[in-house]
């Protein structure tokens, strides 16, 4: 029998930009293994960390009092009651805007991710007149911090650099993964017979999307607590990335 262990570390300090977010998370790691010591680092553990924290450690903040927005950012502001300096950074984070409606934006960001307003957060941000952008390059983000624990530890867990995304025609949000480092984020099952022995042809498992969420319902939005140790789940071989292996490219879009 499988059995999948998702366990939130200990709590975090505030993260601020410059923090070494490794060495705040193998300190949390360390506390939790103190508390449990079937907790202690192995082989085949992922880590899970929130974008909000490696955004912040990276300095991918913006203060909202040096933003001027233009027109259409305050005509939006005014008509759907949003600030129109947030609004702003939202269009600036934007590579394209597909929708710009009911006080809502959806569009696609530099790394090919379509959601809502561009990543860019106030959530969980102490001073309210700041956000948060997407880290530059999820997957360099989860490679770094993959390496540095290693480094810490003597052993490398995989790691996943998660954010909550809306899903199409569903209420609701989900974490994804936003970047990767120590396994593939997918598992492509294509030409594997299925339980009743027929060619599977369009099976791809979105694994690391999958963790992603598992660990979410560990940690929760206000815990404190925003890395997760999960334990337990099979692993795609190979070094691959979000942006290289999840994002699909805009040709194959069947809602353009």
């Amino acid at each position: 029998m499988t059995e999948l262990l998702a366990v939130a570390l200990a709590p975090l300090p505030e993260v601020r930009p410059g923090d070494d977010l490794a060495a705040l998370i193998v300190g949390a790691w360390e506390r939790t293994a103190m508390e449990r010591q079937d907790l202690t680092p192995r082989e085949g553990d992922v880590l899970v960390v929130t974008q909000k924290i490696v955004s912040k450690a990276e300095g991918r903040i913006v203060d909202l009092r040096n933003v001027e927005p233009r027109a259409e950012a305050v005509e939006f502001a005014r008509r759907f009651d949003r600030d129109a300096r947030q609004v702003e950074v939202v269009l600036r984070e934007s590579a394209h805007v597909l929708r710009m409606e009911r006080g809502v934006i959806i569009s696609r960001t530099a790394h090919g991710f379509v959601c809502a307003n561009a990543g860019v957060d106030a959530s969980n941000v102490s001073d309210p007149d700041t956000v948060t952008l997407l880290p530059a390059d999820p997957d360099r983000s989860a490679a770094d911090l993959r390496n540095r624990i290693a480094e810490a530890i003597g052993v490398a867990p995989g790691v996943v650099v998660s954010d909550s995304f809306g899903r199409p025609w569903r209420w609701g949000i989900a974490d994804v993964a936003l970047g990767v480092a120590g396994f593939s984020p997918l598992h492509d099952q294509r030409g594997l017979p299925d339980a009743a022995g027929r060619v599977m042809r369009a099976t791809i498992v979105a694994v690391a999307d999958e963790i992603a969420s598992a660990a979410e319902l560990a940690s929760g939005k206000t815990s404190g607590r925003p890395v997760v140790l999960v334990r337990g789940a099979a692993l795609p071989q190979g070094d691959g990335s979000v942006a290289g292996d999840v994002v699909m490219p805009p040709e194959f879009d069947l809602f353009p």
